[in-house]
C-alpha cells in the first residue's frame, strides 16, 4: 500500500502548481504604492497547452498571478540531495472566474506541460482514497492522505452547489488543489475546510470534479459561465412543508415565487406547484431542479407539475442567466460596507448599483450584497446580488440601516433576511456564531 501511495503522489506531483495573487494598492501619501497579496494557493494543469485552474478565492480579483511551475522529472533526476531545487516562477493569465462555485481558470505561455484527468464524479462513493495535494500554509508540494467521507455535502439548503467530504487534511494554502482518486486522476478542487481552530480538523470540501470540468469548458469557450434561468423560487419540500400545506408528498420541489414577465410565468406556472418531473426526469428536491434548468440554458424543458392534485404538462423556455452580480465588488471601500456578522460587504441599492443587478429591483431602496467573506453565519447565506429589503421584520433602505439592525441583535439571535434574488423574493434565515 505505501508503495502504491509514493506512486500516486510522484505521478500527480508535476502537474501541481502554487499561485501567488500581487498586486499593488495606492499608499497613504501621494504616489506612494504599497505591495497587497492576497496569500498563496494551489491549483493544478489541466492541459498541456498551459491552462491552469485552480479556486476564485485563491486569484481574488487580480488578472494576471505567479505560478511556480514543478521541475520535470528529468531535471530533478540530476539533483540527487533530499532537498530539490527551487520551483520556477512564471506569470499567468486568469482567463475567467466563476464566483459562484468557486472557481478560476488560468493560462500560462508555456506548452508540453504535465497535466491531470478528471475522473467522473458520480462514480465516486464513500470510502474512496483520497489524496489532497497543494501549498498547505505556502508549503510547496505537498500530500495528504484520506478517504471521500461524503459524496454530496450543501452548506446551505437548497444550494445549487454540493461539494465532495474528505477527511484529508486540507489547510490555507490547499486552496485550489486537486483531490486525487486511486487511479492518479481528479475527482474535485479543495475548497475549504469546516474547522474550530483554523486549521484541518478532519472536515474539508471539494468541488467534485463534473462541476469543474463543465466550469472549465465554459470558461474557456464564452470566457465566463452560461447558466439557464427560467425565473423562479424552488425550494425542498420537507416534512413540515407538507404538514402545513397539506401535500401529497414530503419530498420533491415546490415553486415559492415567480418572476414577472419570465419565462416561467409565460409558460404558465404557479406558486405551489409541485415539480414532478424535468424532460421525464423525476424531481427529488430544489438543488437537482436548480442544477436542470442551469444547463438547459437555450433550450426548452418539459415539466410536469402537480397543481391541486391534478397533473398539468407545461413547455418552459430556458434562457440564459442576465447579468453578473460579481461586478458590485468594485463598489466595495473596505470596511466601511463591511457586515462581520453576516459575512458579507454591502452597498445602498441605488444607480450605480441597479445596472450590475440581474434584473430590475422590485423595490427602490435597500442593501445590496457587493461580496462575501470569511465565516459565514449557520443557515442559509446571502449571495452577491441579493438585495436585502428587511431584517427581523426591520425596513432596511441601505447601508445603514442594515448596520443599525446588525448592532441591534443580541449575541446568537436568530436572524430571518427578506431579500430579492434574481428578480424573486424569499426569506432566509440564518443566525452569526
Amino acid at each position: 500500500m505505501g508503495q502504491a501511495i509514493q506512486q500516486l503522489a510522484q505521478k500527480v506531483r508535476p502537474a501541481i502548481v502554487q499561485i501567488s495573487a500581487r498586486g499593488l494598492s495606492s499608499g497613504d501619501s501621494p504616489g506612494e504604492a504599497t505591495q497587497i497579496s492576497s496569500g498563496v494557493g494551489s491549483g493544478f494543469i489541466v492541459d498541456p497547452a498551459g491552462y491552469i485552474l485552480t479556486n476564485a478565492h485563491v486569484v481574488g480579483d487580480f488578472k494576471r498571478v505567479e505560478v511556480l511551475l514543478q521541475k520535470s522529472q528529468r531535471d530533478l533526476a540530476a539533483f540527487h540531495s533530499t532537498l530539490k531545487p527551487p520551483s520556477k516562477a512564471i506569470s499567468a493569465e486568469v482567463l475567467g472566474v466563476d464566483r459562484e462555485a468557486d472557481l478560476a481558470v488560468l493560462k500560462v505561455a508555456q506548452e508540453g506541460l504535465p497535466s491531470l484527468r478528471f475522473a467522473d464524479s458520480e462514480k465516486v462513493q464513500q470510502g474512496d482514497l483520497a489524496l489532497a495535494a497543494g501549498s498547505p500554509f505556502g508549503l510547496e508540494n505537498s500530500v495528504t492522505l484520506g478517504v471521500v467521507s461524503s459524496v454530496a455535502r450543501q452548506m446551505r439548503p437548497d444550494d445549487p452547489m454540493i461539494y465532495l467530504q474528505t477527511d484529508a487534511a486540507i489547510n490555507p494554502g490547499n486552496s485550489g488543489g486537486p483531490l486525487i482518486d486511486a487511479d492518479g486522476a481528479v475527482i474535485g478542487i479543495n475548497t475549504m475546510i469546516a474547522t474550530q481552530s483554523g486549521g484541518s480538523e478532519g472536515i474539508g470540501f471539494a468541488v467534485p470534479s463534473n462541476i469543474v470540468n463543465a466550469v472549465y469548458e465554459q470558461i474557456r469557450k464564452y470566457g465566463r459561465v452560461r447558466r439557464g434561468y427560467i425565473g423562479v423560487i424552488a425550494q425542498t419540500i420537507t416534512p413540515d412543508f407538507a404538514e402545513a400545506l397539506q401535500l401529497s408528498q414530503d419530498w420533491g420541489a415546490i415553486i415559492a415565487d415567480i418572476s414577472p414577465h419570465s419565462a416561467a410565468e409565460a409558460a404558465g406556472l404557479e406558486i405551489h406547484d409541485i415539480v414532478l418531473t424535468l424532460d421525464g426526469k423525476h424531481i427529488e428536491n430544489a438543488r437537482q431542479f436548480g442544477v436542470s434548468i442551469y444547463r438547459h440554458r437555450g433550450e426548452s424543458v418539459t415539466l410536469e407539475l402537480l397543481r391541486n392534485g391534478q397533473k398539468v404538462t407545461k413547455q418552459v423556455a430556458v434562457m440564459e442567466r442576465p447579468k453578473d452580480p460579481e461586478r458590485l465588488t468594485s463598489l466595495i471601500q473596505g470596511d466601511a460596507n463591511r457586515i462581520a456578522p453576516l459575512g458579507i460587504f454591502a452597498v445602498d441599492l441605488d444607480e450605480k448599483v441597479t445596472p450590475a443587478l440581474p434584473a430590475t429591483p422590485r423595490k427602490l431602496s435597500g442593501a445590496v450584497v457587493a461580496g462575501i467573506f470569511g465565516a459565514r453565519p449557520r443557515g442559509e447565506s446571502l449571495l452577491p446580488g441579493d438585495i436585502i429589503y428587511e431584517l427581523n421584520g426591520k425596513k432596511i433602505d441601505g447601508l445603514n440601516t442594515l448596520k443599525a439592525a446588525i448592532a441591534s441583535l443580541r449575541a446568537g439571535q436568530a436572524v430571518v433576511a427578506h431579500v430579492e434574488r434574481m428578480g424573486q423574493l424569499q426569506f432566509l434565515a440564518m443566525r452569526p456564531e
